[in-house]
């Protein structure tokens, strides 16, 4: 079985949702998806977007994604890039599809010239937990996530 990684198309908009929805099951957090394939269309693919999204195949068959952009380091004065979301399909799990998705996208950190590549998991996921510690990824315990969204966010803009 051949595993091929590309650069997702306008055209993948409905394979990316499909994905984003299945990863958001896999999280229990379906409920909180609002991406359609019109959405997709513009964030990703729109003028001026700055996330971009690759696509796994195997055997020419969409198996799984991941979505990123690039973020900045005042540290480092370089761009780094970080992986919102990387999903692949239950039935190709353990193929090596996952691994294939992080080492094209460490492949695009170096080639852009990034100092870091990073990404966030949820702390129950062991079985992605496993693969990053297996690819010598490091937990960045010393740092603690903040959101502010919904109307929070509203409500603090109109402050």
């Amino acid at each position: 079985m051949s595993i091929t990684i590309r650069p997702a198309t306008r055209a993948d908009a409905a394979t990316l949702l499909g994905f984003i929805l299945e990863l958001a099951i896999y999280e229990k957090a379906e409920h909180e998806v609002l991406a359609t394939v019109e959405t997709i269309e513009t964030s990703i693919f729109g003028d001026g977007s700055v996330t971009r999204a690759i696509i796994c195949e195997q055997d020419g068959r969409p198996i799984g994604m991941a979505i990123f952009f690039f973020n900045y380091s005042t540290w480092q004065a370089r761009n780094g890039l970080y992986l919102e979301d990387l999903y692949v399909t239950p039935n190709a799990r353990g193929a090596g599809a996952g691994k294939a998705l992080l080492k094209r996208l460490a492949q695009i950190a170096v080639e852009e010239g990034c100092g870091r590549f990073e990404w966030s998991v949820l702390d129950w996921n062991e079985p992605a937990i496993k693969v990053y510690e297996a690819i010598g990824a490091e937990a960045q315990n010393e740092w603690v996530r903040y959101r502010m969204s919904g109307e929070a966010l509203k409500a603090f803009a109109a402050s």
